[in-house]
């Protein structure tokens, strides 16, 4: 579970720089001609390729390889994202995006070379498992709670194999 927890905030670190440095997927609209890409709250992505030359590239969320959503856009960059719970991770150009992961309720997430984190088969090794996805503030009981302000979101976890 930790080590779950650590990915997403190495995750978070390398999505900073990539957004930072334009990396990218050209597709991608642009809210103007030579601007920054322009993203909207609920929309999800996948981040791929963070260790190399991080991408960032739209997805639907029902897709397997959607692993983060736009939680907050911020109209200033370097904006503070909500605090109050888990760490959203932050891209910053002329605004600020706050995302989060894009964790699906009875799904499992492990650690993946390219992706960061990445939707794996229950059972895999040091993977957690998505118990309940709440609304904000609701308690998980014995399951470990990641919960976020904005919007109000409580992820209930437990070790895959259990």
């Amino acid at each position: 579970m930790r080590k779950i927890l650590t990915v997403l905030g190495v995750v978070a670190l390398l999505l900073v720089g990539a957004y930072s440095l334009g990396f990218f997927d050209s597709e991608q609209p642009r809210a103007a001609a030579g601007g920054p890409p322009k993203v909207t709250v609920g929309q999800c992505a996948t981040v791929s390729r963070v260790v190399n030359e991080p991408r960032f590239t739209p997805a639907d969320c029902g897709s397997d390889q959607a692993n983060v959503k736009v939680a907050k856009v911020l109209d200033q960059a370097w904006a503070p994202c909500p605090t109050g719970g888990a760490a959203y991770s932050t891209f910053t150009s002329t605004n600020t995006l706050c995302l989060m992961p894009n964790l699906v309720e009875g799904s499992c997430y492990g650690e993946s070379r390219a992706a960061g984190l990445a939707k794996v088969p229950c059972g895999t090794a040091k993977a957690v498992k998505v118990v309940k996805v709440l609304g904000g503030g609701a308690a998980c009981g014995e399951q470990r709670a990641v919960a976020y302000p904005e919007p109000a979101v409580t992820f209930c976890l437990e070790d895959s194999a259990g």
